[in-house]
């Protein structure tokens, strides 16, 4: 569902807002201690680091709650971690914070992003993000920061194309199956990945309410799956109630041989403030099959988000994303022209 400036300015405010946010707030606030608390292991995790590595995917809560079915109808910082060209669909300048987390995988991450699609007099849109990562810190013990940014260029009201960049580190300090092994424990102390690569995405929406969507990701090819070279796209119907996405994704690196992924998810809005998601995901990688739920609430001024998806087979896996999002063009913060480029 895409939240444009109009759209979100003729929401209805909530009554009693301070006490709404409070509310919701106090809810995140809570939940996200917990859930760390409950990630703290004195073990090893037993699932495969792939699966919770999650091939370099960033999510936010609405990727999570759609099974990641978000490359056609994405916009503002969702866009910025998967499809760069859709950071120009909408007019907005929004920052946002999230974190994930992975019991099952021993998982953490938080981050940050900011988009602006409103600052430009050449219309030119633009966006940054950054993650902190850790995985399994009892077995693997993968830590690694991951920097996105990216630009957008809408050349008519139906077609729109981006180029990203990602700059990635990663450690890898523990154990592989085979205990202290060149082959398969990491290097204590030593970056094993520091490299960067780069994403481009097309949109075509050739009507208002559909999008038609193309992405590559890590296209310089680095050859390995911390940074899987990737082919996929998407298709989308949505409106201001409701919208229904499919997705189809080549990974050329992660496994042994090229394996797909399939997704779909669909979002309702409900009364102007409450959003809710869910959506499927196949993968051909660990033969998994996923279910994904979540919710938001949508203020003028605020989003909101929880998303929850979990794989029943080839591995059983939750991820559990949290995220706050800031409309600074709805507080009249936008740059000023002097700010333009």
């Amino acid at each position: 569902m895409r939240y444009t400036r109009t759209e979100l300015m003729r929401h209805r405010a909530c009554t009693s807002r301070r006490r709404c946010f409070a509310s919701w707030g106090g809810a995140f606030a809570f939940l996200l201690p917990s859930l760390a608390a409950s990630n703290a292991h004195a073990e090893a995790s037993q699932l495969d680091p792939t699966i919770g590595y999650n091939y370099q995917e960033i999510e936010t809560p609405r990727t999570t709650a759609t099974a990641g079915a978000q490359r056609a109808l994405s916009t503002s910082v969702g866009a910025l971690f998967i499809n760069p060209a859709n950071i120009a669909v909408e007019h907005v300048y929004h920052i946002a914070g999230f974190a994930q987390v992975w019991p099952e995988a021993h998982r953490q991450s938080y981050g940050a992003a900011a988009s602006d699609s409103v600052g430009s007099t050449s219309h030119l849109a633009g966006a940054v993000g950054a993650t902190y990562n850790f995985q399994d810190s009892e077995g693997i013990d993968r830590r690694w920061t991951d920097l996105r940014f990216a630009l957008a260029y809408p050349f008519s009201e139906k077609f729109f194309a981006g180029l990203g960049g990602r700059y990635m580190w990663l450690t890898q300090s523990g154990l592989g199956p085979l205990g202290a092994s060149v082959a398969s424990s990491g290097l204590a102390g030593k970056q094993i990945v520091r490299t960067f690569s780069f994403d481009a995405g097309l949109t075509f929406k050739p009507a208002a309410e559909w999008s038609l969507s193309f992405v590559g990701t890590n296209l310089s090819n680095p050859g390995y799956g911390f940074m899987p070279t990737t082919v996929g796209g998407g298709i989308g119907y949505g409106k201001k109630e409701v919208a229904v996405e499919g997705d189809v994704v080549a990974d050329f690196t992660s496994w042994d041989k090229t394996r797909m992924r399939a997704m779909g998810g669909v979002e309702f809005l409900i009364s102007d403030n409450y959003a809710l998601r869910g959506g499927y995901r196949y993968d051909q990688g660990p033969n998994s099959h996923a279910l994904a739920i979540g919710a938001g609430y949508i203020d003028r001024m605020y989003i909101l988000d929880l998303g929850v998806r979990h794989a029943f087979t080839g591995g059983s896996a939750t991820a559990i994303v949290v995220g706050f999002t800031y409309h600074l063009d709805s507080a009249g913060l936008t740059p000023s022209a002097g700010d333009t480029f």
